[in-house]
C-alpha cells in the first residue's frame, strides 16, 4: 500500500538495461561523481523509497539520453524506455510515475513518440534535455514541438547535459559544473528567444534548483538594458523567470535554500532526489534537509508533495 503521505519524487532515473548497454556504461557513468553507472533496478527503487519516506516517484532518462548515431536508433531506445517505465508503473502500483523520453533532435519522431506516450502509456509528463547538439530549447528547430507541448498544456522537466565541445577542466565531472550552467543557459534561451513568453498552459520544472539561476537571475534580467533582448520578454525577464518551476535535486541545503526563495515561492518548488545518479544517502540528505531548514509547515507540504498532485493530476490517480 502506498504511503499517502509521503514525498513525490519528480526527479527519478531509471536505467533500463537495453538502454544502458546501447548508450555505454562509461558514456554514462562519465558524467557522474562516481564515475560509474549505479546498479538498480524499480525494486531497489521501491526500497530505498520506503525507507526514505517517498510516497511515488516520476521516473526519467537523464544524461545522456540518446547520443545515437542514427536517428532510428534514436527512435528505437526511446520507445524502448518510454515502454520499460510504463512497465514499472503496472508493476509497481502506486510507486512510479513517468516523464517520456523523446528521440531528440528529430522533431517529428519526438511528436510522434509525445503522442504516443501521452495517449496511449498514460506518461505525467515529459523529460528534455536542456541541449542538443549544441542547439537549447529557444532555438527555432523546436518551435514545433514547444508548440504542441503548449497545446497539451504538457509538464516538462528539463535536465542538463554535458557542455558540447572540450572539458575546461578535465577530470571535473559534468554533473559538478556543466549540469547547472547548461540549465542556466535554457533557461536564457527559452528567455530571449520568446518560448517563455508564448507559454501559459505548459509548465516546466528545472532541475537541481535552476542550476545558477537563483544566483544570476538580477544579471541576466539587467540583459533588458538592449532592445533586442527587452523584446523578447514583454512582461520582463524576472516576471518570466518567475513562472518557472524547480527541484530540490542536490539543493536541499541552507547554501541554496535562501537564493531559491528569493526568486521563486515555495509553490513552485518540488522535491527531488536524484536517485539513483546521486546515491542513497544523498537522498535522505534531502529528506532531512529540507526539515533542517525550518520552513513553515504548509510550505514544506507544498514542496514534498502538494505542488506535484497540483502540476500533475494524473499522479493522484496512481496512488
Amino acid at each position: 500500500m502506498t504511503d499517502r503521505t509521503g514525498a513525490i519524487d519528480v526527479q527519478h532515473h531509471i536505467l533500463p538495461p537495453a538502454y544502458v548497454d546501447a548508450v555505454g556504461a562509461e558514456a554514462i557513468g562519465s558524467l557522474l561523481v562516481s564515475g560509474k553507472v549505479p546498479v538498480w533496478t524499480p525494486q531497489i527503487s521501491v526500497e530505498a523509497m520506503d525507507r526514505n519516506g517517498i510516497a511515488l516517484a516520476v521516473t526519467s532518462i537523464s544524461a545522456p539520453a540518446f547520443p545515437s548515431e542514427t536517428p532510428q536508433e534514436a527512435r528505437r531506445l526511446a520507445r524502448l524506455c518510454n515502454d520499460y517505465a510504463a512497465r514499472a508503473c503496472a508493476d509497481h502500483p502506486g510507486r512510479f510515475g513517468m516523464f517520456a523520453s523523446l528521440p531528440m533532435p528529430d522533431i517529428a519522431a519526438s511528436l510522434r513518440e509525445l503522442e504516443y506516450a501521452l495517449d496511449e502509456l498514460g506518461a505525467d509528463g515529459v523529460c528534455l534535455m536542456t541541449s542538443y547538439d549544441g542547439r537549447y530549447p529557444g532555438h527555432a528547430d523546436f518551435r514545433e514541438l514547444f508548440q504542441e507541448l503548449e497545446h497539451r498544456g504538457t509538464v516538462v522537466h528539463m535536465h542538463p547535459v554535458a557542455t558540447p565541445g572540450p572539458q575546461y577542466l578535465p577530470g571535473i565531472p559534468a554533473a559538478t559544473l556543466d549540469f547547472p550552467f547548461d540549465t542556466t543557459r535554457a533557461v536564457l534561451s527559452l528567455l530571449f528567444e520568446g518560448v517563455l513568453s508564448r507559454l501559459s498552459r505548459s509548465r516546466i520544472i528545472l532541475s537541481h534548483a535552476g542550476g545558477a539561476l537563483p544566483f544570476l537571475a538580477d544579471r541576466i534580467a539587467r540583459l533588458e538594458r538592449r532592445p533586442d533582448f527587452r523584446a523578447a520578454v514583454p512582461e520582463g525577464a524576472r516576471n518570466l523567470m518567475q513562472r518557472l518551476y524547480v527541484d530540490t535535486a542536490l539543493s536541499a541545503n541552507r547554501s541554496v535554500f535562501p537564493s531559491l526563495l528569493e526568486l521563486f515561492p515555495p509553490e513552485q518548488i518540488l522535491f527531488a532526489s536524484d536517485y539513483p545518479f546521486a546515491p542513497e544517502d544523498t537522498m535522505t540528505a534531502t529528506v532531512t534537509g529540507l526539515d533542517a531548514l525550518a520552513l513553515p509547515d504548509d510550505a514544506l507540504a507544498a514542496i514534498r508533495r502538494e505542488n506535484a498532485l497540483r502540476l500533475m493530476p494524473t499522479l493522484a490517480a496512481r496512488m
